[in-house]
């Protein structure tokens, strides 16, 4: 059987996926998070960007790793990677620097009484 996979895609399928998971949980819509008073305060189709309102909920809603919101400018600056360029230095890192926890001994002793059993099973046992 042959098996691919696509680092960046992975990552970017998580990425994706927490931001799903984030938005099913539901956003708030009230008059705060809609800037009532801000509207009142600066007036319908005036600038909202420096205001407080908005730095104090722009980052309350998505906190993206890969997608870039950088200007064009910056983006460009920065090399011009796209999404999935991000997403595969991404995977390189995860790949490079991670370091997983160590099963508990019950969960270890478990899994190998399962080998144990196939092997037994399928005659590769190495017992006997």
């Amino acid at each position: 059987m042959g098996m691919t996979i696509d680092y960046g895609q992975l990552v970017m399928d998580n990425e994706f996926a927490r931001m799903i998971k984030h938005t099913v949980q539901g956003i708030p819509v009230n008059d705060e998070t809609l800037a009532v008073d801000a509207i009142h305060e600066i007036g319908i189709g005036k600038d909202f960007l420096s205001h407080q309102s908005t730095y104090d909920h722009m980052r309350s809603l998505s906190h993206p790793k890969l997608i870039d919101r950088k200007t064009r400018e910056d983006w460009e600056s920065e090399g011009r990677t796209d999404i999935h360029q991000r997403a595969l230095a991404e995977a390189k890192q995860i790949l490079e620097t991670y370091t997983p926890e160590p099963l508990e001994e019950s969960v270890l002793a478990e899994m190998r009484s399962i080998v144990e059993e196939a092997e037994e099973e399928l005659g590769v046992s190495k017992k006997g």
